[in-house]
């Protein structure tokens, strides 16, 4: 899965729109991933509204890159109803990777703005977006086709490996 090795943190956005079929398929993706008990605690905003987004690059000092996005998702994890519930955010933040890897391998470019779990940026996209109360904003992943790609770097450290055998 060559995505996972070649994924980057886009930040700038060329100004065209990022297809339906597009955006489905990177849905689709986050729906796939891995939930404890399978609770799939998620739920997606898909924003392509100007307005909005420039009130979602208004929550966080490091969300001022959402304005200039053709789309972003704000992954939100449900408050109510689950059979985990510990393990809502870990779900959700593995649906955010297959999202970013899913919009990798699409050709496109985003990038993760953690929100959870601090309350004011939470409840600044909640109120952004007008959720409900049974939701709480988990990340938020501006998207498009990039109008720059930064140079992916190799990570492996294998200092950082242990064997227990």
């Amino acid at each position: 899965m060559d995505a996972i090795f070649t994924r980057v943190s886009v930040r700038s956005y060329e100004e065209r729109p990022v297809e339906e079929e597009k955006i489905a398929r990177i849905l689709a993706a986050a729906m796939a991933a891995p939930s404890a008990c399978n609770q799939q605690p998620w739920e997606f905003y898909v924003v392509t509204d100007r307005d909005a987004l420039d009130k979602l690059s208004r929550t966080s000092p490091y969300a001022g890159m959402v304005k200039s996005a053709p789309a972003a998702i704000v992954v939100c994890c449900r408050e109510t109803g689950l059979k985990c519930a510990d393990y809502g955010d870990i779900d959700c933040a593995i649906a955010t990777e297959n999202i970013l890897l899913e919009i990798e391998a699409l050709g496109l470019g985003g990038v993760m703005i953690g929100t959870s779990p601090l309350p004011e940026r939470e409840n600044a996209v909640a109120a952004a977006l007008n959720l409900p109360e049974s939701l709480r904003a988990f990340t938020i992943v501006p998207f498009g086709y990039p109008k720059s790609r930064p140079t992916h770097e190799d990570r492996f450290d294998p200092s950082r490996v242990h064997y227990v055998r």
